[in-house]
């Protein structure tokens, strides 16, 4: 079974659910629509018993890089749209009841991050890096990532990657524990498959209500996270370093920050 939706593909077999991020000209940068499609994924099959493993993963050379920031209009009214849609996509992955894997085939940077380790068992190829770039634009974390980082790595290492918006490679991210394993990039499909059988043949119901206790175990401060990155972030959508950011970013250059 499988169906497209915007920048999304979903296809369902021998029980495992395969939600792909699909805009690889953009690096799977994501949209609004691409990630209420993603939680759209995730809500249509929650209760569907032929799910045992969702695989959620990018197509090309990223796992996802963030927002896209093609065409943003930086005179428009600060919006919460791609906020809101970002925090429903992770609350839904770390809500659905079967183990999601995190198949990082690539760069995963902004949002990207917070995709990645919402998922129960992330995953990643040995050339891929994870990256809160939000800084370089004049913004914060958000999708639940300041509360995501944290919980896997400590407060000093996610201060480290927030504030200096510094490429964290893969291996240094399992090193970390930031991440669960990585593979080989010759090794990471088959690899990946692997896991997700195995997870498919297990104890469905067991490995459900597992994740569910260590998440809520770990997770305590997710909603809050949530909460908070949102009104930081409408406020700093509406400030003079996020226009220099995004015109910086946009005209490959340095980005010049106000002192004020």
């Amino acid at each position: 079974m499988s169906n497209d939706l915007p920048g999304v593909d979903v296809d369902l077999a021998d029980g495992i659910l395969r939600v792909t991020l699909n805009r690889p000209a953009r690096m799977n940068a994501v949209q609004t629509e691409t990630l209420e499609a993603v939680a759209d994924a995730f809500d249509k099959y929650a209760d569907d018993s032929a799910v045992r493993v969702v695989l959620l993963t990018g197509t090309g050379r990223a796992f996802c890089s963030g927002a896209d920031l093609a065409g943003k209009d930086l005179s428009a009214p600060p919006s919460a749209d791609t906020i809101d849609a970002a925090n429903r996509v992770a609350a839904t992955i770390r809500a659905f009841p079967r183990p999601v894997i995190g198949a990082v085939n690539g760069a995963a940077a902004g949002v990207g991050v917070s995709l990645a380790l919402s998922c129960d068992l992330t995953v990643a190829k040995e050339s891929s890096y994870f990256l809160l770039a939000f800084a370089k634009i004049g913004l914060m974390p958000d999708g639940g990532a300041s509360a995501l980082v944290a919980a896997s790595i400590g407060r000093a290492r996610a201060l480290k990657m927030a504030l200096l918006a510094e490429r964290l490679p893969a291996p240094e991210a399992l090193q970390a524990g930031l991440i669960a394993d990585v593979y080989a990039d010759d090794e990471f499909d088959t690899a990946v498959e692997q896991l997700a059988t195995r997870l498919a043949q297990g104890p469905t119901s067991a490995l459900g209500s597992t994740k569910c206790a260590i998440n809520d175990a770990t997770l305590t401060e997710l909603d809050n996270a949530f909460a908070r990155e949102r009104a930081g972030q409408l406020e700093l959508l509406g400030s003079a370093d996020f226009t220099e950011g995004v015109s910086a970013f946009r005209e490959k250059r340095p980005a010049v920050f106000g002192r004020g």
